[in-house]
């Protein structure tokens, strides 16, 4: 049996030993395709331990449960302080070893450092686009680090689990699921500041106690770059680097700016319950907590808790971030009292869209570094109003963004200029939205000088407009007018025209008038003039009606003045011939002359005013020479006489078509053709009239305006004449009128 036993045994081994050989073979070279290459780097967490001097970021990554992360397959840059830095940061914390740290604050430790994507010094300067590298771009990294669901209150003071938004509020949008709103890690590399035109001094404004080296990350210094492991890239750095806050975090902990925070709290935050959050809360750790989004108003220029950027592009976050000034308590409470609240009685009584703008001026949609203040602009188009040097005192670059504190306020356009002063009163809140359609642009910019007359709400409801919000659903429609001595009533459209042509009518662009105690005139907004003299101030509208509007006071803002009258000034809708007839009617008029020919000239209708080619709505100056005037240019037989030169007297009626023509002609080239001028010394050149030459040509007269109340003109001859002062300026529908001391001779 013992000999059966052993050739059976020997039978087996000569079947499997080959078995087993083939078995090995295959494995070898299943391990030469597939297996580690022998050359290749170890992981992050293997190199750290065989350099031997990181002993303290190790623990501190055992305790943070990150060790299979970094000995494992991957694709990642860590930023590994040395044994070293930590003692200087065991020193400032005042503890003595890893060992005093929990695991919750090792791992903030341990992810702040850790950012996604493998980034060698060459490229940590460059920015991620979605159409490939952007060199010298880039100056931030999204890191593994983000805060989750935390305890916090709502503007009632409920206590409630809080998640933060992750995106700026749109008016749609404010969080998207599964983003884990990752906090950004600030890398300063020298190719960034050289393309930006930064310097160090930049860099040490916000980091006075550290060097830059051409390769910082926040205030740490790189002393060892580009190690190359399995899964990605070490850079070994000189300090521990905590988890740096939000801006929204750092003025939530801040009691300096606490005043500032109220804002955001009474008026531009709100709280939405988060389903997906709560759901995923609740897996994770029982119970019946609901999670809800902290989220900020859409009108703002970001969310100061969204650590993503704009996310126009997914990794738009490494190239810029945001900024906010915020003015200390004392700062800002001292601007809420003078400025805001001058008319107001308090902060609740304010328009909305004041505070908008008052938090909107010190928000910028981009980083505002400390040598670009003055041509970074904020989210009104503004740049940054202080001094790096003397008004700001506290200066973060935080992870979502710059934070400047500041002793004093952003002063806005809005809050600054003329359009201010009706922006900032409740009695003004007509005219502050009328002006909002067309002008609030214009009167904001504090390049360009401006006169405004403020009109009350009464003293627009007293012209007869009204707001009637039953007009329309659009607030820019919500309008009435009503005509206080009788007539059409006209809503919506038709009494937003006239209003524009009012509002527009006491806006004086250009010119800032420090004073309407003596007598002057002034092209308003409509195109059409307005007068003063003895601080009373008038447009035509109110020399027909024989009521002038009275200034009660006056106020300087930073781009001009601003005046407030006690009516309105209003336009007239009569027709300009029925102007002349009032002028010219009395026999001791100096119009008188002019008058008599245009009575009889067969382009006018003397029973309603009108005159052939002077179309309603268009703009028009009539030069009427004086009597004088028009007897000499009867005698020089520029107009129907009888009589021999130098004896002719006027023919105001004539006969004949060639005289009919000639007193045609004579009142056409006295007319500019839309163009209103007066002598208020501002526009001069040469204007075309209504007379055409019989080949079509059209005619013009040179205007010398240079000189306030001094305007000359020059006709086809090369003839002066000059404006009668006393008897010029006469405010018409769309036009203005002067009493001149020669007539202008034409050519045909």
């Amino acid at each position: 049996m013992r000999i059966v036993k052993n050739v059976f045994l020997k039978s087996i081994w000569v079947i499997v030993l080959p078995v087993l050989f083939a078995v090995s073979c295959k494995k070898k070279a299943y391990d030469d395709f597939y297996g580690r290459p022998a050359t290749l780097e170890q992981p992050i967490y293997q190199q750290l331990q065989n350099k031997g001097n990181f002993k303290n970021l190790l623990a501190v990554v055992d305790k943070a449960g990150y060790k299979d992360i970094l000995s494992a397959a991957g694709y990642w840059t860590f930023f590994a302080p040395h044994d070293s830095a930590f003692q200087v940061y065991f020193k400032e914390k005042n503890i003595s070893s890893v060992d005093q740290l929990d695991s919750t604050a090792c791992r903030k430790l341990v992810t702040y450092c850790l950012v996604y994507n493998a980034f060698k010094k060459e490229r940590m300067g460059d920015y991620q686009s979605n159409i490939g590298w952007v060199p010298n771009q880039s100056f931030r990294r999204r890191t593994a680090n983000y805060t989750g669901v935390y305890d916090g209150k709502d503007t009632t003071g409920k206590a409630l689990k809080i998640i933060s938004s992750n995106r700026n509020n749109n008016g749609v949008t404010f969080y998207v699921d599964a983003d884990n709103n990752n906090k950004y890690i600030p890398c300063f590399v020298d190719n960034f500041l050289q393309a930006k035109g930064l310097t160090a001094a930049d860099y040490n404004y916000f980091y006075p106690t550290s060097t830059f080296t051409g390769f910082n990350i926040v205030d740490a210094a790189v002393t060892q770059k580009d190690i190359v492991a399995e899964n990605g890239v070490i850079h070994i750095i000189n300090r521990v680097i905590t988890v740096l806050p939000g801006i929204d975090e750092y003025i939530s902990s801040n009691p300096n700016y606490s005043e500032f925070k109220k804002l955001f709290d009474k008026f531009l935050i709100s709280y939405a319950l988060n389903p997906t959050a709560t759901s995923k809360y609740q897996s994770i750790n029982g119970g019946s907590a609901q999670i809800y989004t902290k989220i900020y108003n859409a009108a703002l220029a970001f969310s100061p808790n969204n650590e993503n950027f704009l996310k126009q592009q997914d990794n738009d976050g490494q190239s810029n971030s945001y900024t906010l000034f915020v003015p200390t308590n004392d700062v800002l409470l001292n601007y809420i009292n003078t400025v805001l609240l001058e008319k107001y009685p308090n902060i609740n009584s304010l328009p909305i869209n004041v505070i908008y703008d008052f938090v909107n001026a010190h928000m910028w949609q981009t980083a505002v570094w400390p040598s670009k203040f003055k041509s970074t602009y904020n989210f009104l188009g503004e740049e940054a109003r202080f001094d790096p040097n003397t008004n700001v005192v506290d200066k973060k670059i935080l992870s979502n963004g710059i934070f400047y504190g500041t002793n004093k306020v952003q002063e806005a356009n809005v809050f600054s200029s003329v359009y201010a002063k009706a922006y900032l009163d409740p009695n003004y809140t007509m005219m502050t939205s009328l002006l909002n359609q067309e002008l609030k642009y214009q009167l904001i910019n504090l390049n360009q000088k401006y006169t405004l007359f403020l009109i009350s709400n009464a003293a627009l409801n007293a012209a007869g407009y009204f707001i009637d919000v039953t007009v329309s659903n659009d607030p820019n429609y919500q309008w009435r007018y009503t005509p206080p001595l009788g007539g059409t009533t006209l809503t919506g459209s038709s009494a937003l025209v006239r209003l524009l042509r009012v509002i527009n009518t006491h806006v004086i662009p250009g010119v800032d008038i420090t004073s309407i105690a003596g007598d002057g005139v002034a092209m308003s907004y409509a195109g059409e003039f307005v007068r003063y003299k003895a601080n009373q101030v008038f447009a035509a509208g109110n020399v027909v009606a024989g009521v002038n509007a009275k200034s009660t006071g006056s106020k300087v803002a930073k781009n001009g003045t601003v005046y407030y009258l006690d009516a309105i000034l209003n336009f007239s809708e009569k027709i300009v011939g029925a102007d002349l007839i009032l002028l010219g009617t009395p026999t001791t008029s100096p119009f008188y002359n002019f008058l008599q020919y245009l009575n009889n000239a067969t382009i006018f209708t003397k029973t309603t005013g009108d005159i052939v080619g002077v179309a309603g709505g268009t703009n028009y100056t009539i030069f009427v020479p004086d009597n004088a005037s028009i007897l000499q240019a009867v005698k020089d037989c520029l107009l129907p006489g009888t009589g021999v030169a130098p004896n002719r007297v006027p023919n105001f009626n004539p006969t004949t078509a060639g005289g009919k023509d000639s007193v045609n002609n004579f009142i056409y080239y006295h007319i500019l053709n839309k163009k209103t001028v007066a002598t208020d010394g501002v526009e001069s050149g040469a204007f075309e009239t209504l007379f055409k030459k019989t080949n079509g040509d059209a005619t013009t007269i040179f205007v010398n305006n240079n000189i306030v109340n001094a305007m000359t003109l020059t006709d086809m001859f090369s003839r002066p004449a000059s404006a009668v002062y006393v008897n010029s300026n006469y405010l018409s529908n769309r036009c203005t009128i002067h009493l001149i001391n020669n007539y202008l001779k034409f050519s045909n």
